[in-house]
Formats: C-alpha cells, structure tokens, sequence
C-alpha cells in the first residue's frame, strides 16, 4: 500500500496559516485557506487535513464557513477536519459540512465515555487524536497535558476507535524530522490505523515515515514544508509511490 499524504490547511481567522510547535501568536500566514486547498487537491491530493485552530484555542468555531468552502471546491477529495471537537454539536456540524472524517482530540482525553459513543457511532468517520510531548499528551489547543500517551491508546483502542492521529508537537511546524522511534512505539502498541504529524522537512523524511507502512502506518499529515517550497504536494506523492514500490507493495 502506497502512504497516504495529507496536505495540511490550518484556518486562523479565516486565512491559511502555520504555527510553531501549536504556539498562539507564532502562526505565519500564506492566504486563502480554499487557495491552498485546491492547489493540493489539483496535484493530486485524495486527502486534505484541515485544522479550526480558533476553535482549538477555545475561540469558537469561527472557520466553520471556510471548511465548508473547501469541502465544497475540492470534492471528490476527503477532508479530515479537526480542531476544537469537544461536544456533539461540534462533531455533527463538521460531519454536516461534509467532513468526510473528524478528529477528536481534547475531549478524548476529558471525556472518554462520549468519545467511545461517538466511535462506535460514527466507525470510520472518527479518529482520535493523540498529540504528546514525547509520552505526556497535550489538550485545549496544546495548552494543557492531558495524560500518558500510550495509557490512553490503550485506553480509546479498547472503547473501538477505529484509527489514532499521532502528532508530535515538539516537532510540528520545525522542519526538524518526524519522531519515527516514538512512532513506531504507537504503532506497535495499537493493531488499529495510525497516521503521523509532525517535523516532516524532505521527501527523504516522507520516504522514511513510509518504510513504517507494514507495521500499520496509513498516512502523513504535511503543512510546513509544503508552505515552505521544500517539495511540492506531488513531489510528496511521487515519492510515496516510489517508496511503495520499493517496499515491494502497489504503487
């Protein structure tokens, strides 16, 4: 099997925009969130990650009108939406906007008994996502901790989440390499789908995450380096196809 990339649209204010290690006040701002959207759709993209990060400050979901937007222009691609899920009405209006998948974070740490409700509910169309410090997992928009890392995999993969979206923050938006030893710690503890964020800064990186395919990782979510000119959404996807069949799989 081929990684799936997923191109990464963070919304602040309704522009696109980046953010040092999640930190308000460090973003970087690169425009017209739908712009970035369709520019990575129309490279070939079958997935876009896309992230409320007013909503997960606890600004309220002030993007809900621009995922839509994007939802929208670059279908038939899925979008996975997250940022700021905390309630059912959360959940069920980024579900119907057109979120092909919603990632829970904070609640599943605070609230794991709706959390374990709503995946059985909702199966595929819910991930949880799991964004640590190397084993201390971080809440409210990485502001607070939230728990060991590998005590609530354990605890979520037993509630039937289907898949895990694991981000390391002390490498996201540093273009420093993704955390492969911590990753492969995940994927060895869970038999369910993981997919990586974080640090990715070279299709040498993409192609190192990809060799972590058999044992269970499914994508990689990328924002930095693709913002950066560091390669393009289909460089990324040549790549992993590449690497696919190198790795003696499909391409």
């Amino acid at each position: 099997m081929t990684l799936e990339l997923l191109p990464a649209v963070d919304l602040l204010d309704g522009q696109a925009a980046r953010l040092v290690q999640g930190v308000a006040g460090t973003e970087t701002g690169y425009g017209d969130p739908v712009e970035a959207a369709t520019g990575f759709a129309a490279q070939g993209a079958r997935w876009l990650h896309v992230v409320d990060l007013d909503a997960a400050f606890g600004r309220g979901p002030r993007n809900r009108e621009h995922l839509g937007r994007i939802v929208a222009a670059v279908a038939p691609v899925q979008v996975e939406a997250s940022g700021g899920v905390r309630t059912p009405d959360d959940l069920d209006a980024l579900l119907e906007l057109g979120a092909a998948r919603v990632v829970i974070g904070t609640a599943a740490l605070e609230d794991p008994e709706w959390v374990a409700e709503v995946c059985a509910r909702h199966g595929e169309a819910v991930a949880a996502g799991l964004d640590a410090r190397g084993r201390t997992l971080q809440a409210r928009g990485w502001t607070a901790s939230g728990g060991d890392l590998f005590e609530v995999l354990e605890r979520l993969e037993a509630a039937g989440c289907r898949r895990f979206i694991h981000t390391e923050v002390a490498r996201d938006g540093m273009l420093t390499g993704p955390a492969t030893d911590r990753l492969g710690e995940v994927l060895a503890a869970t038999s369910r789908p993981v997919i990586a964020s974080g640090g990715v800064s070279s299709l040498d990186d993409l192609r190192a995450l990809a060799a972590l395919e058999p044992d269970g990782l499914e994508g990689a979510i990328v924002g930095k380096a693709l913002y950066a000119g560091r390669f393009t959404a289909a460089d990324a996807l040549a790549a992993l196809s590449d690497a696919a069949r190198s790795n003696g799989g499909p391409a």
